[in-house]
């Protein structure tokens, strides 16, 4: 019994070598750039169209342009003291509060009288065209000779204009014949050749969870945590209030 079979047709070739063409493939690396550049037209576009509806930053040059004050607000209750010859202004603690305070022509100072006591100083003097260190070291030199400095206060200001500020201990003798270490603080700034300075000094007393803000704080002194807003409410002559 035969069966149906499909017939195809068939080539036929003399017995011999020969040799196929190679296969053509896609490189590896094609798609690769495909891609990159695929990505790199979008995020040109992407650049472009941002660009167009974006508005250009402000840029400021500080100083003197420098913004808005960074920490704090000045003193606005406060009586002011204005120097004897109108050169400048600053805050000082009111009647009745925990400082017996003497103004003088050229600054106030303030005993601290509660809690670790001290002494906080506001005052002018004439720069002669000595730089903010310079005074600074002088003013710690003069009080107190023999200190060690402790540190550079960063980015000090005094009535918001850019200034120096140092950090010192000092170790004096006490009654009892006992050294009690004594932490000083003083920030300076100059404009119109007029050097404003604040001057801190009081018991040093490390500042932690039972003491202080409840944080650690390289102040380290109780008078400390009243002297900023005295710092910043100093204003020289002609300056626009704040």
């Amino acid at each position: 019994m035969t069966e149906n079979v499909d017939l195809f047709p068939g080539f036929v070739v003399p017995a011999a070598g020969y040799r196929a063409a190679p296969p053509r493939h896609t490189s590896r690396a094609a798609p690769a750039v495909i891609w990159i550049l695929g990505i790199a037209v979008i995020a040109a576009a992407l650049v472009t169209v941002s660009a167009r509806i974006s508005t250009a930053p402000a840029r400021y040059v500080c100083p003197p342009d420098c913004g808005s004050p960074p920490t704090g607000t000045p003193v606005t209750t406060n009586p002011r003291h204005t120097s004897a010859d109108g050169a400048f202004s600053v805050a000082y603690p009111a009647p009745g509060s925990a400082y017996q305070v003497q103004r003088e022509p050229n600054g106030v100072t303030a005993q601290f009288v509660a809690g670790d006591g001290g002494t906080l100083r506001l005052f002018g003097v004439p720069a002669h065209g000595r730089s903010a260190e310079q005074i600074a070291k002088q003013v710690v030199r003069e009080a107190f000779p023999d200190t060690r400095t402790a540190y550079v206060i960063p980015n000090a200001m005094v009535g918001y204009q850019p200034g120096y500020g140092e950090v010192a201990d000092c170790w004096p003798q006490g009654a009892n014949s006992s050294y009690l270490r004594m932490r000083i603080l003083v920030m300076v700034a100059i404009k119109h050749d007029l050097a404003l300075v604040a001057a801190a000094v009081g018991p040093y007393r490390q500042f932690g969870p039972d003491f202080g803000i409840g944080k650690p704080s390289g102040a380290n002194t109780q008078i400390a945590l009243d002297m900023g807003k005295y710092v910043n409410s100093f204003r020289w002559r002609d300056d626009p209030p704040r």
